[in-house]
C-alpha cells in the first residue's frame, strides 16, 4: 500500500476519473437526425459533457451550455457560458434565455441533446411569474443556510422556475429530446438532478410551500403568490411531452465508489462501501463514522484492518443564529473537523473528504485530509478543533495545518467522496 495520505488521494482521483464525461458519455450518443442537432445543458460538468459530444459527433451541431465560473472549456461549435453557483446571477439568467432561444422553430426531424449535471439548479436561472432575480437570490441564500436536504431544496427551486421541473422539455417540443445526466443526488432521481429540467416532476407547489414553512424561510410576496398560482405547477408523468423523450444516466456516485473500492482492493486494503447517498448534518455523520472506525480498530468489524470506509452522498451544514458569524468551509471540511474531534486522538486512522467537482462549498479547495498527527499539530498552533467546529470555520483550521486539498475544477460532479482508512 502507498503512504496512507497518498493512498487516500489516489482513491479520490480514481473516483473522479470514473465520472469523467469524456470517457462515459460518447458510447451513449444517438444517431444524427435528419434535421438540426441542438446541444443545451447546465451544471458543473456541462462544459466537459459538451466537449465529449463535440469531439464524438458525426455531423453538424450547435448549442449553448452553462457551467460554474472557472469550469468552462474552449469549444468550437457549442457556446459555454459561465455563471454563479450556488447563488444564481445575471449570467445564469442570460444563459437560460439563450438556451430557450435555441429551441424555437424546431421540428420532429430535429434533435436536442440536453446535458444535465449537479449545479444546474442555480446555473439555469429563470424565475417564474413576477419573481425577480434578486428575490430568487434572497430565498436561495436562506435555503442554503437552513439545513434543507438536496431533494427539498430542488423541490422549491423547480417550482420557482420557468425552465426547470420539466418545463425545458416542453420548450424543446416537437424535436426529439435526449437527456444525458450525471447524478449528484441521493437515489439518482432524475427529477432532482439540476431540478429535472427535462423530466416529469412528481412534486407539487404545495410541497414547495411546505419547504418554506418547515425551514421558516422568509419569502417575498411575489414568491408566495407564484407558488399559490397555477403557473408554478410542473408537468407530471401523464404529460404527453415525455412520451418520446429519452433520459440516460451516464454515471453515478455508486460507479465512482465501486471504482475506488477496486483500487483499494488492488493495494491490499479491504473496502467497505457504507452508502452512496449518505445525508444528514456533516458533523453528526462524522460522529457515526468515527464509531464505525473504532469498531474496525478494536474488533475487526465489519472488516479487519487494513480497511477503508467509503461513502458518497451530500451532507448538510446548518448555520444557526446562535453560532454567530459563520467562518469559512464547506460540508466536507466540516465533516473532517467533526471526525477529528470524534476520533479522540486515535493513532491508526487517516481520512479524506472531498467534493468530486473540486470545490467544497464556495471555497477554493475540494476538501481536506486528517492524519493521526492532526490533533497534535493543531495543539502546537493553539488551534482548538471544537472551537473552529462551533463557528463552522473548518477551512481556516485545515488551512493552518496545511491539510487542504486543492484540485481546481474537475468538470464533473458525483457529489461528495469520503474515505476513512484504518490501519
Amino acid at each position: 500500500m502507498q503512504h496512507p495520505e497518498e493512498f487516500l488521494k489516489s482513491l479520490f482521483n480514481v473516483a473522479v476519473l470514473a465520472a469523467d464525461p469524456l470517457d462515459c458519455l460518447p458510447a451513449h450518443l444517438p444517431t444524427p437526425p435528419k434535421g438540426r442537432t441542438i446541444v443545451i445543458g447546465a451544471g458543473k460538468a456541462a462544459a466537459s459533457m459538451a466537449k465529449a459530444v463535440e469531439d464524438n459527433w458525426r455531423g453538424p451541431l450547435m448549442g449553448t451550455v452553462v457551467t460554474r465560473y472557472a469550469h468552462g472549456l474552449p469549444l468550437e461549435y457549442i457556446k459555454v457560458i459561465e455563471a454563479g453557483h450556488p447563488m444564481p446571477d445575471a449570467e445564469g439568467a442570460k444563459a437560460a434565455d439563450e438556451i430557450l432561444g435555441l429551441l424555437t422553430d424546431l421540428t420532429e426531424d430535429d434533435l436536442v441533446l440536453c446535458l444535465v449535471s449537479g449545479g444546474g439548479s442555480s446555473l439555469l436561472a429563470k424565475p417564474g411569474g413576477s419573481i425577480s432575480l434578486d428575490e430568487k437570490k434572497q430565498v436561495t441564500k436562506e435555503l442554503l443556510a437552513c439545513g434543507a436536504n438536496i431533494t427539498e431544496m430542488n423541490i422549491l427551486r423547480k417550482h420557482l422556475s420557468s425552465i426547470k421541473g420539466g418545463r425545458l422539455a416542453i420548450a424543446a417540443a416537437p424535436a426529439q429530446l435526449v437527456t444525458f445526466m450525471i447524478s449528484d443526488v441521493p437515489g439518482d432521481d432524475p427529477a432532482i438532478i439540476a431540478s429535472g429540467p427535462t423530466v416529469p416532476d412528481l412534486s407539487s407547489s404545495a410541497d414547495a410551500l411546505a419547504v418554506l414553512s418547515k425551514y421558516r424561510i422568509s419569502a417575498p410576496q411575489s414568491v408566495l403568490s407564484f407558488l399559490e398560482s397555477t403557473g408554478s405547477s410542473t408537468p407530471g408523468l401523464d404529460h404527453p411531452i415525455f412520451l418520446n423523450n429519452k433520459s440516460i444516466m451516464i454515471t453515478t456516485p455508486q460507479v465512482s465508489l465501486q471504482a475506488a473500492a477496486e483500487a483499494a482492493r488492488a493495494q491490499g486494503v479491504t473496502p467497505i462501501i457504507l452508502g452512496d447517498s449518505v445525508e444528514g448534518e456533516a458533523r453528526d455523520v462524522a460522529q457515526v463514522f468515527a464509531s464505525i472506525a473504532r469498531q474496525v480498530s478494536s474488533h475487526g468489524q465489519p472488516a479487519a484492518k487494513p480497511c477503508v470506509l467509503l461513502s458518497g452522498g451530500e451532507t448538510t451544514v446548518t448555520v444557526r443564529e446562535s453560532d454567530g458569524k459563520p467562518g469559512r468551509g464547506g460540508r466536507n471540511c466540516e465533516f473532517l473537523l467533526s471526525l477529528l474531534v470524534s476520533l479522540e486522538g486515535m493513532q491508526n486512522v487517516f481520512a479524506l473528504a472531498c467534493d468530486t467537482d473540486g470545490i467544497d462549498g464556495t471555497e477554493d479547495n475540494a476538501g481536506a485530509v486528517i492524519t493521526p498527527t492532526s490533533g497534535l499539530r493543531a495543539s502546537s498552533q493553539s488551534l482548538d478543533a471544537r472551537e473552529y467546529l462551533g463557528r463552522h470555520d473548518s477551512y481556516s483550521f485545515f488551512e493552518s495545518l496545511g491539510d487542504l486539498i486543492k484540485t481546481g475544477p474537475t468538470r464533473t460532479n458525483v457529489n461528495d467522496f469520503r474515505a476513512i482508512l484504518i490501519i
